[in-house]
């Protein structure tokens, strides 16, 4: 029997939510902008409140625009970005905005935390290296320059884990927050090495809940808003990567996503719990399976930074000049916003190298498009090395419609692309998990018949052979820039060197 449920995905930029329908696939889906802030250098912030708007208006305008009645919603469920950090006070309400999980305000924390635990194998014990997405240095920021919310905050939550609670849900993290936090272990316990060397109180920690949990329904007043009914099904999603490579079809181990936004997302699926100091890791939906990762700073946002630098000039039309630009004759190191994995560097910048005056734009956007590429591959050489094969790659999100781009990704990596046709992303895992959750799909495999997958881009060989020895180069590249973008960095911040 067909039932419905909805997925919000609350992302950097905006908000997407569709209705699902079990038996005929998404039959509605409304999308609301997000606004960022920076009020500080590398400060990156967005407000709970306009979530929870965008929330709402998009819940209303799928029911209104489907004819669906809220009362035949069964659950709803909430994906967003990771480890957003959103601090809340005794009534469950933001104490401030939501720092996200690209902010670098925490740089000297994470320095004085690594001091402290120097001796603990972090990542054998959280999956993760300590790095400026990590919660605790920034839990440490807010008791020095914000001790006013500080000392009022009650829970730290997530930016998924916020809305479902304020649509009526207990105050709860979903399992890969915690991983990704560093703030608890690998199997879901507190790291009491981590907040006795940060000095942080274990009453701050929400319970842990993995995807598909029932953690309540729909308030009063949410229902008001929504025009869902009370007692709604409230159902925990997970982090938007994991329920975008979920949604995508990444369940057998092998399968692997390379997802274009405005970061760089890179997850293989595995049977095994692999941790290394390069990778997250986070868990698949799916129990007893995990997700090996690599997230890197700059991917569209890059590519958006470089189309308003040239003038606004239409991204197809510099797809189209782009293609008759030669291979990897400029090189381009993407690290404008630092890099985090493999490298986990705040403070490596961006480079072009190899220009000379017979180059234009289009070179300059190639070696942009190659430079992403060139980033997922230096993941694919940590797959390799940690025993991970990459056996079926699908490719999604923003950049996946440049039929270059991807053509770039499967030559430089030498890999098939399979592209995910219409990928709504983490919307979709979401709603899925929302049905399994209230019984309304039998099981995690039952994803597979909302994809579809068109022809997979093919790699060229004599591409291929060229870019092979143009990501030799590249990684040489970054290796003899980087101690110039150190001093750069530190400058920047005002500091003296430290020759």
């Amino acid at each position: 029997m067909s039932a419905y449920t909805i997925g919000v995905d609350v992302g950097t930029t905006g908000t997407k939510t569709v209705l699902l329908d079990t038996d005929r696939g998404i039959v509605a889906q409304a999308t609301r902008e997000t606004a960022l802030h920076s009020p500080g250098p590398g400060f990156a912030e967005a407000d709970p409140a306009q979530w929870r708007g965008n929330v709402v208006e998009s819940i209303r305008e799928v029911l209104s625009t489907s004819g669906i009645g809220g009362d035949a919603v069964a659950a709803v469920a909430v994906s967003g970005m990771v480890p957003a950090v959103v601090p809340l006070d005794g009534d469950r309400e933001p104490l401030r905005r939501a720092i996200l999980q690209n902010d670098a305000r925490a740089h000297r924390e994470v320095s004085e935390l690594a001091l402290k635990l120097a001796d603990v194998d972090l990542v054998s014990m959280t999956g993760s290296a300590l790095t400026q997405q990590s919660v605790a240095p920034t839990l440490a920021w807010l008791r020095a320059n914000e001790p006013d919310v500080y000392d009022r905050a009650k829970h730290y939550v997530g930016s998924y884990d916020w809305v479902l609670t304020a649509l009526g849900a207990d105050v709860h993290v979903e399992q890969n927050w915690a991983l990704e936090s560093g703030l608890f272990t690998i199997d879901g316990d507190v790291a009491s090495p981590v907040l006795d060397a940060a000095g942080l109180d274990p009453r701050i920690l929400a319970p842990v809940h993995r995807p598909g949990t029932r953690v309540g329904g729909i308030s009063r007043a949410a229902a008001q808003s929504t025009g869902l009914p009370v007692g709604t099904a409230l159902v925990v999603g997970g982090a938007d990567h994991v329920l975008s490579a979920f949604a995508a079809g990444v369940n057998a181990p092998g399968d692997a996503l390379v997802k274009l936004g405005g970061a760089g997302d890179i997850l293989v699926a595995s049977d095994t719990r692999v941790v290394d100091e390069r990778l997250y890791l986070d868990a698949h939906p799916v129990p007893g399976h995990w997700l090996p990762n690599g997230c890197m700073a700059t991917s569209g946002s890059l590519i958006r930074w470089f189309q308003a630098l040239v003038g606004g000039t239409e991204l197809t039309e510099l797809d189209a000049e782009a293609t008759t630009s030669a291979p990897a004759e400029v090189l381009c190191l993407p690290y404008f916003l630092g890099e985090k994995s493999p490298i986990h560097d705040p403070d490596l910048r961006g480079v072009f190298a190899g220009l000379h005056l017979g180059h234009d734009r289009a070179d300059m956007y190639r070696s942009v498009l190659e430079a992403i590429a060139f980033g997922f591959r230096h993941h694919v050489d940590v797959f390799t090395d940690i025993g991970i094969a990459l056996t079926r790659v699908m490719i999604t999100n923003g950049g996946s419609k440049s039929t270059l781009w991807k053509q770039i990704h499967a030559d430089v990596l030498g890999i098939e692309m399979r592209p995910v046709r219409g990928h709504p992303g983490a919307s979709l895992g979401a709603a899925v998990i929302a049905a399994i959750g209230v019984g309304a799909l039998d099981g995690w495999s039952d994803t597979a018949r909302f994809i579809t997958l068109d022809p997979p881009v093919v790699p060229d060989a004599g591409r291929n052979a060229i870019y092979d020895d143009a990501y030799r180069n590249w990684r040489d590249l970054g290796a003899a820039v980087a101690p110039i973008s150190h001093a750069m960095a530190r400058s920047a911040r005002g500091e003296g060197s430290d020759k």
